[in-house]
């Protein structure tokens, strides 16, 4: 054969890459598809309806687990945010200032405070201050426990992200405060911070999240039938009944909150975006 017929004859086509990548979306659909189907022809849908699925005891759970192990989450969570926020907005700035002492103390305490578990800052409020100064109690009772337990835990997460922000401002925008006489601080507090807020506000919703299900940890600190959250609620009233309904409906009721709360987080980074381009 000679090097014209060679060429005359046509060339195999393989797939394009457009067809790759459809071909392989396919598959991976089909293998979901094949695993969803297993496990829904598989599970024993009768012992999981009976184990946590329960109308009747799922009703005796209301409107106690709204008005009570709800409502004690939502004021923990709040709680512990504000005492984050404003522990972690002095944080940061000390972590920004030209004092080297402040920026080291800033820097152990959230090395410190973001590696050790959330559980044992708890277990550390309730016993070890006690403790340590003896005859004084926390203002709040177990509502001040928790808020000191969880703002302690969140402002080492919240300081880095207020520093973030705050250095994420251009600079111009101090050097423009001060060539119309703001001090530092007043150029920080009036200028730099509110702008580092709007910057910032997706990251902190979703440390709001984060302690919503953090909250969870009161049980720890040892609490009568009136502070109840609702895992507590749910585990409770679980044993009593020997049934894993209220467990299942303490899920619902963080789902309830959580869901709304990223989707304000997806719409608000998605917004971010928006004005960035």
């Amino acid at each position: 054969m000679s090097d014209t017929d060679v060429r005359l004859q046509p060339k195999k086509k393989g797939l394009t890459r457009r067809q790759k990548r459809t071909v392989s979306r396919g598959v991976q659909y089909a293998v979901f598809a094949a695993a969803v189907i297993a496990f829904a022809v598989s599970a024993d849908w009768g012992r999981l309806q009976n184990q946590f699925a329960q109308a009747d005891i799922a009703r005796q759970m209301f409107p106690d687990v709204i008005t009570l192990a709800l409502k004690n989450t939502v004021l923990y969570t709040l709680s512990g945010f504000v005492v984050g926020l404003v522990l972690g907005m002095v944080i940061a700035l000390m972590r920004l200032s030209s004092v080297g002492p402040y920026r080291w103390l800033a820097g152990v305490y959230i090395e410190i405070f973001r590696g050790l578990p959330a559980l044992l800052i708890f277990i550390f409020v309730g016993v070890a201050v006690p403790l340590a100064f003896p005859g004084t109690e926390i203002p709040g009772g177990t509502y001040g426990k928790v808020a000191l337990a969880l703002g302690l835990v969140s402002a080492a997460y919240m300081a880095e992200t207020i520093r973030a922000g705050i250095q994420a401002v251009p600079k111009g925008q101090m050097e423009a405060a001060r060539s119309l006489g703001f001090s530092p601080a007043k150029a920080m507090v009036s200028i730099i911070i509110p702008q580092a807020f709007r910057i910032i506000l997706p990251p902190l919703t979703n440390e709001l999240v984060l302690l919503f299900k953090d909250s969870s940890l009161v049980l720890f600190l040892g609490v009568t039938l009136e502070e109840r959250e609702l895992s507590k609620f749910g585990r409770d009233l679980a044993s009593t009944t020997a049934n894993s309904t209220p467990i299942l409906v303490a899920g619902l009721c963080y789902l309830l909150v959580t869901i709304p709360l990223s989707f304000v987080v997806r719409r608000m980074e998605t917004k971010a975006q928006e004005a960035i381009r």
